[in-house]
């Protein structure tokens, strides 16, 4: 065999079980091993399925469409689950025991109030400007007048208490209305959204915000997630963390998609009218907000508990057609471009349900998701390494430098 046969040869690679076992774990459908290893070192566009780190937090199967808080499903949690131990188990590892969920339900409820400093900030903010802006000023104004004596745990929930009120207070500063303390006889969805809507809500609206809440406290390593690590990474404050996922969120490729999933269904305004709409967005290419996920290849377990809620809530005429016309272009997207629904496509509808206004959908997600944030940004602390990745470099080895006055546009543009 010559020098060049035995290099084209293929080369078998030895691994312990454990490795394999991580690797057939990362396989697409059907995907061959050695298809795996080779997509796993090649750089892709948003580092796709790129492991970054390892984490105890949060599991998705996207596969089967499974998604686990510690271990815990996402089916269960919301069935039989709160905001508050939802919260306790992804900031603490655990399920609390009863005296420790009251007692973390206590310590939310105490830290719930924002400092009249912020308050003050908050309200010299234009009442048009972008609730996500004013809710990154609100998460940074807050590591300034916060107490400066906590722990960094402390810190952790005092944030997670103040997401909320800090939202709440936005959106009645927005309306020219009396900005409401919050209640702690309360829970913590209850109050929320009584400081937003001025009256104390139904058991119902209180059992559905709080599934709203758990479905988005996390979702492993999203863009939010992986910047607050990042800049947690740095061993910078928590706040400065959760800032900066606040303006992560804020893009629409993050946050916002179920916003503009009730705008689509306002423009279609009734079911007869989705074969013709969508027909005509997928004829022009045109995105169909609301489907496929970046990790699901199947329906998104979160968008199938909103949708069974929805069935159950949905009681005016106005939400009756809103869900039939969601129904019928999720039956559509299935049939023509096999694509499934993603958390935002039933959110929106159970949002305006309990009396959120669409512009506030994306400051909400950052209620929900703060715990988890969170606890990343504690995970991170725990065992920390800067995260510095490095770039696949594409661009010119050689470049001649020439002084300024010999310069050319020609040569300027090469």
């Amino acid at each position: 065999m010559s020098k060049q046969e035995k290099q084209a040869q293929p080369k078998l690679i030895k691994v312990s079980e454990e490795t394999h076992a991580k690797l057939a774990g990362m396989a697409k459908w059907n995907e061959p091993m050695d298809r795996v290893i080779q997509r796993l070192t090649l750089q892709t566009k948003g580092l796709e399925d790129v492991v970054a780190g390892q984490s105890s937090i949060c599991f998705i199967d996207g596969q089967d469409g499974r998604l686990l808080y510690r271990g815990y499903d996402i089916d269960d949690l919301a069935q039989k689950s709160t905001y508050e131990e939802t919260a306790y188990l992804l900031l603490n590892g655990h399920l609390p025991t009863s005296s420790e969920v009251r007692a973390f339900a206590s310590d939310l409820a105490s830290k719930r109030l924002i400092p009249s400093d912020v308050i003050s900030i908050l309200t010299t903010l234009p009442r048009n400007c972008d609730a996500m802006d004013a809710l990154r000023v609100g998460v940074a104004a807050l590591g300034i007048f916060d107490d400066p004596m906590y722990t960094q745990h402390e810190r952790a929930v005092s944030i997670a208490a103040k997401v909320a009120t800090v939202v709440a207070a936005i959106h009645r500063h927005k309306h020219d209305q009396e900005i409401l303390p919050p209640k702690e006889d309360l829970s913590f969805a209850s109050n929320f959204l009584y400081m937003v809507t001025g009256e104390v809500p139904s058991e119902a609206d209180t059992k559905l915000m709080d599934v709203l809440l758990i479905l988005h406290a996390d979702h492993e390593l999203n863009a939010s997630t992986f910047t607050a690590r990042v800049i947690a990474s740095t061993l910078s404050d928590v706040y400065s963390a959760v800032t900066g996922a606040v303006g992560a969120l804020k893009g629409p490729l993050h946050g916002g998609a179920n916003e503009k999933v009730v705008e689509m269904t306002s423009e279609v305004g009734s079911p007869d009218k989705v074969d013709a709409y969508i027909s005509s967005k997928l004829a022009n290419k045109q995105k169909i907000t609301g489907f496929g996920h970046r990790v699901y290849k199947t329906m998104d377990p979160r968008a199938k508990i909103l949708k069974d809620m929805a069935h159950k809530f949905a009681k005016s005429d106005k939400e009756k057609e809103a869900l039939q016309i969601l129904e019928k272009i999720e039956a559509i997207m299935k049939s023509e471009k096999n694509l499934y629904p993603n958390v935002d496509l039933y959110s929106g509808l159970a949002l305006n349900h309990i009396g959120v206004p669409s512009y506030l959908f994306t400051p909400v997600f950052a209620v929900g998701r703060a715990p988890g944030w969170l606890a990343h940004v504690l995970e991170q602390y725990a065992d920390n390494r800067i995260i510095r990745p490095r770039a696949e470099y594409v661009g010119p080895l050689r470049s001649k430098y020439v002084p300024q006055e010999k310069r050319t546009s020609a040569e300027v543009k090469q």
